[in-house]
């Protein structure tokens, strides 16, 4: 039986810890923070949302089995890594930084990038282990 205490301050808590992860993915560069804990941020909110609502509601929640994230964030964390050897050929993970920050994010470059990719690999490989032993159970 599921409480329907859990089950509403889930419904509050997901998007909050969403945002928050963000925040923090966001933060990482300038302070403690980034891909990896912002990634389990995430990871926890719909861990939360799994013990009040179900497995089947929050994997119809995030439309995508999480193992699909592994390889997306893989690539991105690649790419920002290969983009300096691309464009004007200096070594790999040399980060490039856009010339003016933005307003809300701050300075973009490929640091950035690449704490994406790590926060989607993160989200993919937690989900994906803990559903699978959820579903095991």
């Amino acid at each position: 039986m599921k409480s329907i205490i859990l089950k509403k301050a889930s419904d509050y808590l997901l998007p909050l810890l969403l945002l928050f992860s963000v925040f923090i993915l966001f933060r990482g560069h300038y302070l403690p923070g980034g891909g990896f804990v912002g990634g389990l941020i995430a990871s926890i909110a719909f861990v939360l949302h799994s013990f009040a609502n179900g497995l089947q509601q929050t994997r119809d929640l995030l439309r995508i089995h999480p193992g699909f994230l592994m390889p997306i964030g893989l690539l991105t964390s690649l790419g920002s890594g290969l983009f300096p050897m691309l464009v004007s050929g200096e070594p790999f993970m040399t980060a490039k930084w856009h010339k003016e920050p933005l307003d809300v994010v701050g300075m973009v470059g490929t640091p950035l990038f690449f704490d994406i990719g790590v926060y989607l690999v993160v989200v993919g490989v937690s989900l994906t282990i803990i559903f699978t032993l959820a579903e095991a159970a």
